[in-house]
This record gives C-alpha cells, sequence and structure tokens, in this order.
C-alpha cells in the first residue's frame, strides 16, 4: 500500500499534507497552547490553512487527469461502444488506431477531441461539462440502440487537431497523391481528414450510412 502511494507524487503530497494538517491539529487539541502566541498561530495556519489546501488543490489536479482517460470518457453507458472500440485489438477505426499509439494510449479520447488552442484546456472542460448536461438530462435513460442514432459532434472535427502529429509537411505522407493533390485545402479546413471520403469517421460503427452497408 505504502509503496502504491509513494508511487504516485500527487498522492503522496497529498497524503503528507493531509497527515501534517492532522498532526498539527492533533496537537493543539491537545496541548491547547495559547493562542496569542506566534508559534501557535504559525503552526494553525499550516494546520487548518495552508496543508489542507494542498491536499485539496493536489485531488484537483488528480481528478483533472483522472478525467482525461478513456475510462472515464466511457463510463457514461452510451460512450461505452466507443470505449469498446478503441480498446479492440482487431479494430482498425481511426480511435483503435491512434488508442494503440503510444503517444495516444489511455488518453486517446481526451488527446483527439482537445482543443488545442492557447485556452484548450479550460474550454475542453467547459464543453466537457455540456457532455454531463446532456447525458443526465437526455441521454441517462436511453438504452445504447437509442442513443447511438443521437449522439454526434458538436460542430465539425478540425483538422488542425490531426496537424498537431501530422503536420502535412513531411515526405512520406505528401507521397500520398490525395494528400498532395489536397493540401492546401486540407490545411485551410475545406476537406475533413475524418470525412467519408477519406480516412471516414474516428467511429464509424456510429454512423447511420456505415451500419446500413455492414454486413
Amino acid at each position: 500500500m505504502a509503496m502504491w502511494i509513494f508511487s504516485n507524487p500527487l498522492l503522496a503530497f497529498a497524503g503528507l499534507c493531509a497527515a501534517g494538517s492532522l498532526a498539527i491539529l492533533g496537537w493543539f487539541l491537545l496541548r491547547r497552547p495559547a493562542l496569542n502566541h506566534r508559534g501557535t498561530k504559525l503552526a494553525l495556519l499550516f494546520g487548518i490553512g495552508l496543508l489542507p489546501l494542498g491536499t485539496a488543490t493536489t485531488g484537483n489536479v488528480h481528478g483533472y487527469e483522472a478525467t482525461k482517460t478513456r475510462r472515464f470518457c466511457g463510463s457514461c453507458h452510451v460512450m461505452t461502444p466507443y470505449a469498446r472500440d478503441s480498446e479492440d485489438l482487431r479494430s482498425e477505426s481511426l480511435a483503435a488506431r491512434h488508442a494503440r499509439a503510444p503517444s495516444f494510449g489511455a488518453d486517446n479520447c481526451y488527446s483527439c477531441h482537445a482543443d488545442y488552442g492557447m485556452y484548450g484546456t479550460i474550454t475542453t472542460k467547459i464543453g466537457g461539462m455540456r457532455h454531463v448536461y446532456e447525458y443526465l438530462l437526455h441521454f441517462h435513460a436511453l438504452s445504447i440502440e437509442e442513443a447511438l442514432p443521437r449522439i454526434h459532434l458538436r460542430g465539425t472535427f478540425k483538422n488542425s487537431t490531426c496537424m498537431q502529429c501530422h503536420s502535412t509537411t513531411g515526405p512520406m505522407w505528401l507521397a500520398v497523391g490525395d494528400h498532395a493533390a489536397l493540401l492546401e485545402r486540407l490545411r485551410g479546413g475545406e476537406v475533413s481528414c475524418a470525412s467519408a471520403g477519406c480516412h471516414g469517421p474516428a467511429h464509424p460503427f456510429s454512423k447511420a450510412f456505415h451500419r446500413k452497408v455492414q454486413p
């Protein structure tokens, strides 16, 4: 147990802050030192102020990191097919292939759906709260079969997200005829990398036209 705690720096720091706070409060309650003493005030500043704040802050950071994982994204039942497809070693969908890449791994949902702008972390998490709203008010009581036709990407998937890794300047990328022919249109976002005529949607099983043609 101790080895597991100290293998995670955030958890270890939170535990040390909490233990320090409890130790100071225990000392104060047992010894009852004079409140007008500078040392007592300083100890209480740490015991009921700085150390609990350190625990809370670390908990928020750890919680934020947890929300980036595929396990978290797939925790809503209507997202189960998406998570299963990403984890399927036999799947050839864009989502699954990116999940198998070490650069993405278990965070592939967040990596591809995050906004990479200057305030990307903030705007992505605000958008995530909209997902919570939609799930609790509209999708919570639906079965997966009922929900899949209604789940769609809000807005369009930006090519700039793909271009964070696929820069469109590499010789192997440019050697593909369609890439070279559509270069400026791809960079300008006129043609989507994830369109049906190119690499297709990342989750094709959820698209109506794919469901119709699959045996």
